[in-house]
């Protein structure tokens, strides 16, 4: 990869993931790549063949882009298509310094049903994410906590992933969907390398504290849904906030590259992992890097 591919994306700065993984902070998040609804829909096979197509060029554009963090989980498929294989049949063999972030717990059969792993079964998701990926070792896993775990200890299942990382399957551990406690109760176990969890304009109190805590622990703080917002894995609402169109319409900007500059200018340690199968937003998305708000329009956004 050339230094001048990597001049835009460079302009949003680099974390260096565990202390020692630098990685631009935007990324690419694999989720949409296997349809425009969050897990993939029903295609026939000539479409989910030109939908291949198109993801396979998405996912080597990004790397020309500068991209060198990318998103992924065993469980983003839909009956035609895997993220995981996808990412493979683009860019392996891999190019040097990329980064391939996964996450295991939660999981989806052949049908589209979820599952959650117990601990004995999490080294059989590691090792799908392996075979998928075509990889001898996983650079990060997050370990995706279930909604109805929110408020449950996870010391079994974070302890599994530990000795998965010294038997050197892992290389660094993160946590996704998290609290504050679920954090503390990692780092007792083993270190954490990120925090992966909805966050954007907007968020409450409670994550913007933990967002906060992560920089002052070195961890980076990784947003899901940051231009979705509310509107998750559906995406984004089609009525945008009038106070991000403000900024957008004086800054010539999308309102995605609005909430992506949002949520850099939280913290050197936030990474924005942003999805697409569109090349046009693809690019639009890398180009967040450069804009700066400022504090005024910090402020208006909250």
């Amino acid at each position: 990869m050339s230094t001048q591919q990597n001049t835009q994306q460079n302009i949003a700065g680099i974390w260096r993931l565990g202390g020692e993984l630098p990685v631009n902070r935007i990324g690419f998040g694999a989720m949409r790549l296997t349809g425009r609804t969050a897990f993939g829909s029903r295609q026939d096979r000539p479409a989910a063949a030109a939908l291949r197509e198109r993801s396979i060029a998405v996912l080597r554009r990004a790397v020309e882009l500068g991209v060198d963090h990318i998103d992924t989980a065993a469980f983003y498929f839909s009956p035609l298509l895997s993220a995981n294989e996808l990412i493979n049949r683009a860019l392996a063999p891999y190019p040097d310094g990329l980064v391939i972030a996964t996450k295991v717990w939660a999981g989806r059969d052949p049908s589209g049903e979820w599952w959650w792993a117990r601990p004995e079964q999490l080294r059989g998701q590691v090792e799908e994410n392996l075979r998928q990926l075509g990889r001898d070792h996983l650079d990060l896993v997050n370990l995706r906590v279930p909604p109805s775990r929110r408020d449950a200890p996870l010391a079994e299942h974070f302890g599994a992933l530990a000795e998965l990382r010294e038997a050197g399957l892992v290389r660094h551990l993160g946590l996704s969907n998290a609290t504050a406690a679920h954090l503390a109760e990692a780092r007792a176990i083993e270190p954490v390398a990120c925090v992966q969890n909805a966050f954007g304009i907007g968020a409450p109190a409670a994550e913007r504290e933990l967002l906060r805590a992560c920089g002052e622990q070195g961890i980076a703080y990784v947003p899901f849904f940051a231009i979705a917002g509310a509107g998750r894995e559906a995406g984004a609402p089609a009525a945008e906030d009038e106070r991000v169109l403000a900024v957008a319409r004086a800054r010539g900007a999308t309102p995605a590259q609005v909430r992506l500059a949002w949520t850099l200018a939280q913290g050197p340690h936030v990474l924005a992992i942003p999805g697409t199968g569109d090349p046009v937003h693809l690019a639009e998305n890398v180009a967040a890097g450069a804009l700066r708000l400022s504090a005024e329009e910090l402020a208006l956004l909250g």
